[in-house]
């Protein structure tokens, strides 16, 4: 009972986000570099994933203890809106998952310490007043699209460089993901508030959705996914010696063309079908993190 609302508090889907994200970068490192898997690196993997969960559910955690009052109306099912977790609860994963991250960060790596406490940073001022940067549709997209796509990519794939070269070089490859990373990561951000728009209305948080309407922030979304999809086959075709064009190519083809499939049935006036096409966009975001490592592996 208590892990299955542990898993809950988690929010399995930025879970798995962080998960995939990790062992990309980790893949991608080794084939950029052409190094060998070995028991340190395996370590430095295990370890630098740990401190990412951690860092994670801190950061989930600790908006939940904010917005409990909201998510009774967008979320009830979440555990500490539900009543399941109690506050007390709340804070006791919050405060523990925070410390292990940064202290597990601290033991590996000077840029895995600074990628983590700079993400950890970030998600408190999103969440915790008097800043609560949530509370502003600009900054709050601002808060994701720099750690999920900036920081995380550059600063996880810098930490594992170091292990395998102790060189701090960033190759074309990463920047190509990360600007995808960021694109997609506007688009998460700004359509993740369409389907809790009566609890943000309710508590005057401001939200692009109740700024620009559903519709508006729909066709954003999709525009921007298609600009980072076209963006990436065009960088793809000019860093072919570093990455195997027609993977990255056909994949990402095949991919743009199922987010438009997808959404011709997306109905704007039920909360579920809303709560469908977010989770399918975390969907082709997890893809991601698949697509370009095999991409790297198999040019290496």
């Amino acid at each position: 009972m208590y892990l299955s609302q542990l898993w809950k508090f988690s929010r399995p889907h930025t879970i798995i986000g962080t998960t995939l994200s990790v062992f990309a970068l980790y893949t991608i490192a080794i084939a950029t570099t052409h190094s060998s898997i070995s028991p340190i690196s395996i370590i430095q993997l295990l370890g630098t994933w740990i401190a990412c969960l951690s860092g994670n559910v801190y950061i989930v955690g600790l908006n939940q203890l904010y917005d409990v009052e909201i998510d009774r109306i967008n979320k009830p099912d979440l555990p500490l809106a539900s009543g399941k977790l109690s506050i007390s609860q709340g804070k006791w994963i919050v405060g523990v998952t925070g410390i292990l991250a940064i202290a597990i960060a601290a033991l590996l790596g000077k840029w895995l310490l600074g990628t983590v406490a700079l993400s950890l940073a970030i998600g408190t001022a999103y969440s915790l007043p008097p800043i609560r940067f949530k509370q502003y549709p600009l900054l709050a997209a601002f808060c994701i699209l720099t750690v999920r796509g900036g920081i995380v990519n550059l600063g996880i794939f810098s930490h594992f460089n170091r292990v395998f070269t102790g060189t701090d070089v960033i190759p074309p490859t990463i920047w190509v993901l990360t600007l995808f990373i960021i694109v997609f990561t506007i688009a998460i951000a700004i359509f993740k508030d369409v389907p809790d728009l009566e609890g943000d209305r309710q508590y005057q948080i401001q939200t692009f959705t109740l700024v620009l309407g559903k519709k508006t922030v729909f066709n954003l979304t999709r525009w921007a996914i298609t600009i980072a999809y076209l963006g990436t086959i065009g960088a793809g075709i000019f860093i072919s010696s570093a990455i195997n064009t027609w993977i990255l190519v056909i994949s990402h083809t095949g991919l743009l063309g199922l987010l438009w499939w997808y959404s011709r049935d997306v109905d704007l006036e039920k909360k579920e079908s809303i709560a469908e096409f977010y989770q399918f966009i975390w969907k082709l975001f997890f893809w991601e993190y698949l697509v370009f490592p095999i991409a790297c592996f198999v040019n290496w």
